[in-house]
């Protein structure tokens, strides 16, 4: 049982999981699961009772039972206790204030992560301000290179989303060539294809590998079927880069997926033993609310699941990590003020546990948010040292429906806050002359060997 007194009233929680639901800052997807405080009263004495609470806590009382949750055996069962050594003794408050201190530099932030666990992440979330949020995963630095590398300090890198609603490959080209002319795609150019057709996939990737040689283009690709597909199209020989998958911070979450932990240990040693690109192969995304909307939240608050999530993510070594932050609804992130705080949350958390950290900044039309609340958080991500985002076309997913991030967006955040894209990639967009003088993404034509891009397709 956890307290706090607030005034002349004492307020008691029964548990840690009750204890994290009511300290979250308000959003709609814990007013819906029924976990949220009753009061704004109820929240902050939630926060300074959790201030209180030792890390070494989150070792011993679960949110989730050990005994059936796969997820909670993942965290627990690969814990180091090594690397949590020199946060034993602290508080959760303590944490804080150690993370915004000079002492917890870059080097030493990547040693702790994996003794950090994803309710540890979480609880110094809810306690944190924005602006605490951003400092610390500032100096969260986390790298991967697969054919770029990512998440170097000082680069900004972007997916490159090419989407069609009904996948045809010339709309999928003219979407790509756009993209590229703007600097996009540094990260991964990934489709989400219309249907989860093994043939169609098996299109996609090939065009996509296609396009990559004849262009001589230094990225990833990636066909966001369910990973199921992937690993039979890997066994038939498709050019598959990076295996996606959707995942959730419960075990009920992941299996509403169609995934477990094995499966997803398969489809990794299988795209490994392509040796297209480096140990850093699969390619997960993540969002608040997923638990609830599938009914596998085991009354425990959404932003809690979501860095559970990343701990599935850690496990495999991905190459890229995003969480689509407001894509499932106003349900669960009401308004813009709502998806921004999660954003930051999701970053902050995933930073800190080891995670190569981007988001899709984005929202649904039925939401009370807009571009200028999405423009917001994007410059917030971007000054928090966000690996990567998304470049869709105009920022509107025509196939998905939703509204997100432009290539034009992106080249703001770059000249703005002088970001550059991956080295790898900077370098091919200064050969083929789309760069200026000064390294700035400025095409004054359309190169010849890209001109052949569309009728290629």
């Amino acid at each position: 049982m956890y307290s706090a007194i607030l005034g002349r009233q004492r307020h008691v929680f029964g548990d840690l999981k009750t204890l994290l639901a009511q300290a979250t800052p308000l959003r709609s997807g814990d007013l819906l699961a029924g976990v949220a405080a009753p009061s704004n009263e109820a929240r902050v004495a939630a926060q300074f009772a959790l201030a209180d609470v030792p890390l070494r806590r989150f070792l011993e009382e679960q949110v989730v039972p050990y005994e059936t949750d796969a997820v909670t055996r993942l965290i627990i069962d690969t814990h180091d206790a090594t690397a949590f050594a020199p946060l034993s003794h602290l508080t959760v408050g303590g944490f804080r204030d150690f993370l915004l201190s000079d002492a917890a530099a870059p080097e030493v932030l990547t040693a702790l992560a994996p003794g950090i666990t994803p309710e540890m992440a979480a609880a110094v979330a809810k306690i944190s301000r924005l602006l605490d949020l951003m400092v610390i995963a500032a100096k969260c630095r986390v790298t991967t290179r697969f054919r770029t590398t990512v998440g170097l300090p000082g680069r900004l890198s972007t997916r490159l989303q090419p989407n069609h609603p009904t996948d045809d490959p010339r709309g999928i080209a003219a979407s790509i060539l756009d993209g590229l002319l703007l600097g996009s795609g540094d990260a991964v150019i990934g489709i989400n294809p219309a249907t989860d057709s093994p043939q169609r996939t098996h299109t996609l990737l090939s065009l996509l590998d296609e396009l990559r040689q004849r262009l001589e283009i230094p990225v990833q690709s990636c066909v966001l079927s369910h990973v199921t597909t992937t690993l039979d199209l890997i066994r038939q020989g498709s050019p598959v880069d990076l295996v996606f998958q959707s995942i959730g911070g419960t075990e009920a979450t992941n299996r509403s997926f169609g995934v477990d932990l094995p499966m997803l240990s398969e489809a990794r040693d299988a795209a490994l033993s392509l040796h297209r690109g480096g140990e850093h192969v699969m390619y997960f995304e993540t969002g608040q609310g997923s638990a609830l909307s599938a009914n596998a939240h085991h009354g425990v608050d959404q932003q809690t699941l979501e860095a559970r999530a990343y701990a599935v993510a850690r496990h495999f070594k991905p190459f890229l990590v995003n969480t689509v932050v407001g894509f499932i609804g106003p349900e669960y992130l009401f308004d813009g003020k709502q998806i921004s705080r999660a954003g930051l949350e999701d970053h902050f958390c995933g930073k800190l546990l080891g995670l190569p950290m981007g988001c899709d900044v984005c929202y649904t039309n039925h939401a009370e948010a807009d571009q200028d609340d999405m423009d917001t958080l994007l410059t917030l991500l971007v000054t928090a040292g966000v690996n990567f985002i998304m470049g869709v076309p105009g920022a509107d997913d025509i196939m998905l429906g939703y509204q997100s991030t432009s290539f034009h967006d992106a080249l703001a955040m770059r000249e703005l806050l002088g970001r550059r894209p991956a080295p790898e990639f900077e370098a091919w967009l200064a050969a083929q002359g789309l760069t200026d003088g000064d390294g700035r993404i400025r095409p004054l034509g359309l190169p010849e060997r890209l001109r052949r891009l569309l009728p290629a397709a």
